[in-house]
């Protein structure tokens, strides 16, 4: 009978800890096959970059239950909490406007630098100066390497015709201060604003398109392919 006791209080000691292990091993599957649903939903791990924390996040606690000092097992509550982060992450997603062109943004950085350059009829340099098509041909060219026509009327012929409520940043705008013959040029920036050289005396500025002098003067806007 002696010799019995210990192997009988090992038994007993053994058991619980037998149990818990099992019952934690039973939660992490049931919490597994849970998740995975979640975790393969269109959206979630593929579909954006943003997305991929979210996921890993599951992965990560799904294969190590135990973190140092953490709880035991992850709660159905926790992948609940997991799945509702990764909604919102996918409806801010959705809520996103549109990135912006591929060379908007470069384009506009250009041509901000040259505010306050002097008109200069013929000019197409910020060293000489510039008049109004002189300086979108320089911003095209320098910024983006397109090459546009020198003049404005023929610029007008240039990729593709853009509505007035439809207008993006990096459009073309073009005005007529005599009669119907398009003489003027500038690019849009967005907001109802466009960036030109305007005549003798002035300097490269911003105007309003939709107010004052110019909004009367508007004839028609190009969209330039590669911008």
């Amino acid at each position: 009978m002696t010799t019995d006791e210990p192997n009988s209080g090992r038994t007993a000691a053994t058991a619980p800890r037998r149990i818990r292990r099992t019952s934690r091993f039973l939660a992490i599957a049931l919490l597994g096959a849970a998740a995975l649903p979640a975790a393969a939903a269109p959206g979630l791990a593929g579909d954006s970059a943003d997305q991929l924390p979210v996921a890993s996040t599951i992965s990560q606690q799904l294969a190590d239950p135990l973190p140092t000092g953490g709880p035991e097992v992850l709660f159905a509550s926790d992948v609940n909490q997991l799945i509702a982060a990764a909604d919102l992450v996918r409806q801010e997603a959705a809520a996103r406007p549109e990135l912006p062109r591929a060379g908007v943004q470069t384009l506009l950085q250009r041509a901000m630098t040259l505010l306050g350059t002097p008109y200069r009829w013929g000019g197409t340099s910020p060293e000489r100066g510039f008049d109004c098509s002189g300086l979108v041909s320089y911003v095209f060219r320098s910024a983006l390497g397109i090459e546009l026509p020198r003049v404005s009327r023929d610029m007008a012929s240039t990729g593709e015709r853009v509505a007035r409520d439809q207008l993006d940043a990096g459009d073309l705008v073009f005005f007529s201060r005599r009669g119907s013959r398009i003489d003027h040029v500038g690019i849009y920036l967005g907001e109802g604003r466009f960036l030109h050289a305007p005549r003798s005396g002035r300097d490269v500025t911003v105007s309003e398109l939709d107010t004052g002098y110019w909004a009367g003067k508007f004839m028609q806007a190009r969209r330039v392919s590669g911008v």
